[in-house]
């Protein structure tokens, strides 16, 4: 037994979690462990997605501290057991333990290290409330206790949470310079396993709030990193899969995102992570939307929206792609009333707007892309900057203000090619071939679709692609009543001479996932139920020899 508990230590030293967990459960079965094994053994559960078992287990090392007159520990136990009710939604459980925690270390005549991490409920009490100041205050108190005691947990964890309130104050450079000195500590292996995962996906969030994709990207890369350094961590990797997703979708790597994102939903669903997939469905959702996979965009919404996502506002942007405009409009006008907090709110304003004008609500439109301005003038940072300038640029296009447009579209261009966003870049360039055409300059019409045109190409971003074909080649888009781009036509014929997707493949000299997709568009377009179908419909309406 002896030599299991040694093996289990080493493992836990090693990082190995699975094999520290197994042997120190072994040894635990057959004589309860001490109040150090047995963290060590509720940590172990934690990092391997062992959630209940980390709660009952770290309960006994809290147990067995009180009953060695260890105050201090045990209120540390406690802290970690509420704070970890505190994730899971149990505020009733959390806010016990950290009763319990508090009551414990009132009784000592000496101070310690503890009382600060016992001040971080509080700051994240603060922080949702909206009371800025005051959860930047107490996070510095808990800060200079981990500065007094040397705990580089607390101090981390402490100056994290003064960089998210600055953010949310607006005072965003000098929050994410806070957010950068945490991460510090982070990225040396200073702090342990529990804190480093925690501050690194919080720090990760705080960007993408603000849209810091640089930074967003970096961190995001030394997350998978530490991840891939502990190959039997399940605890953090799902949420890694997701930021690396985003960011793969953001720089235009679209299947490598839907592979990631799809890795986040398996894990799930082959029971090796317990946490919910919500975030991965939605991020699976927002890509089959993007390349057109109307279907399984649709399917991956309503999972996420399962597992507590709020499915908005991919799933309104889905319904206008159908031409569901209504069912769009009730959606995001729902979703933006409910929302308050203005960087929340310029989640969905860029949608909003978008989605106002394919309604024809100018006004609608205007007065949300005026808010969405405002927005970027309190945060000033360049991407919200871009979104606010692409709203307005779109505005001006559809009340006939082609040269006011062109002089937001090209101010949002210069960000995106800054930060390297391909989508975006291609999206502004279609909306600048637009402008140019109102303005009778056909050539540079030309020059703008056609460099949208190749981006929308390489992404495979069927909607956006079909949008340009319409512009360029088919002329207006009731010159193509039935919605198909010229690729979807060719597959469209090579179904109705009885090809297999197979053999559509090798013909086109494409892939069969791409074949797969077009398909799909067509069945979906054309509201039919089979290829049997499809080749009545291609024959009926004359397209086989039009093409």
């Amino acid at each position: 037994m002896a030599r299991e508990l040694e093996r289990g230590r080493e493992s836990y030293g090693q990082h190995a979690w699975a094999d520290a967990y197994k042997s120190l459960s072994f040894v635990d079965a057959i004589a309860p462990l001490d109040a150090e094994d047995l963290e060590r053994l509720a940590m172990s559960a934690y990092l391997i997605a062992q959630d209940d078992d980390y709660l009952r287990i770290l309960d006994r090392a809290y147990q067995a501290r009180v009953e060695a007159g260890e105050c201090s520990r045990g209120a540390r136990c406690a802290f970690w057991l509420g704070l970890r009710l505190l994730f899971r939604g149990e505020t009733g459980r959390a806010t016990g333990w950290f009763s319990r925690a508090r009551r414990l270390i009132e009784g000592q005549q000496q101070s310690c290290v503890e009382e600060g991490y016992l001040l971080l409920p509080t700051v994240e009490q603060e922080l949702d409330s909206g009371d800025c100041d005051a959860a930047y205050a107490i996070a510095g108190e808990a800060a200079e206790i981990g500065g007094r005691f040397g705990e580089p947990d607390l101090i981390a964890i402490a100056r994290h949470l003064q960089g998210r309130a600055l953010v949310q104050q607006g005072h965003v450079e000098r929050g994410l310079a806070l957010l950068d000195e945490a991460m510090l500590a982070v990225t040396a292996g200073e702090l342990s396993p529990l804190v480093t995962g925690l501050i690194y996906c919080s720090v990760i969030d705080g960007c993408h709030q603000v849209y810091a994709m640089g930074r967003a990207r970096e961190w995001t890369a030394a997350l998978a990193r530490w991840c891939e350094t502990q190959p039997e961590l399940v605890s953090f990797t799902g949420k890694c899969l997701v930021h690396r997703a985003e960011i793969m979708q953001f720089q235009g790597d679209w299947s490598n995102a839907i592979v990631e994102a799809r890795r986040g939903c398996a894990r799930f669903e082959r029971r090796i992570d317990p946490h919910r997939p919500a975030g991965a469905y939605y991020q699976l959702a927002e890509l089959h939307r993007l390349r057109g996979e109307f279907a399984a965009a649709d399917e991956a919404y309503r999972s996420a929206s399962r597992w507590g996502w709020e499915p908005q506002p991919g799933l309104a942007l889905l319904r206008m792609a159908q031409g569901r405009v209504e069912i769009a409009v009730r959606a995001i006008r729902r979703v933006v009333s409910a929302t308050k907090a203005p960087l929340d709110r310029a989640k969905f304003l860029p949608a909003y707007v978008e989605i106002m004008l394919e309604a024809g609500e100018i006004e609608d439109a205007r007065s949300a892309c005026l808010e969405l301005q405002e927005i970027a003038a309190r945060f000033d940072t360049s991407v919200i900057d871009a979104l606010a300038a692409h709203a307005l640029g779109a505005v001006k296009l559809a009340e006939g203000d082609a040269q006011a447009a062109l002089g937001s579209l090209h101010r949002a261009l210069q960000v995106w090619q800054q930060v390297d966003a391909p989508h975006m870049i291609a999206r502004e360039r279609l909306l600048m071939g637009l402008a140019c055409r109102i303005l009778a300059d056909e050539e540079g019409a030309t020059l703008e679709l056609d460099a949208a045109r190749e981006v929308f190409e390489q992404l495979e971003a069927a909607p956006d692609l079909a949008r340009v074909e319409s512009l360029t080649k088919g002329g207006a888009p009731a010159c193509r009543p039935h919605g198909l781009t010229p690729r979807e036509l060719q597959v469209l014929r090579l179904i109705a001479t009885g090809k297999t997707n197979k053999g559509i493949a090798a013909e086109l000299f494409l892939s069969g996932r791409t074949i797969d997709r077009h398909v799909s568009n067509i069945f979906t377009k054309l509201d039919l139920p089979s290829r049997a179908a499809a080749t009545a419909y291609a024959y009926k309406h004359k397209l086989i020899s039009t093409i």
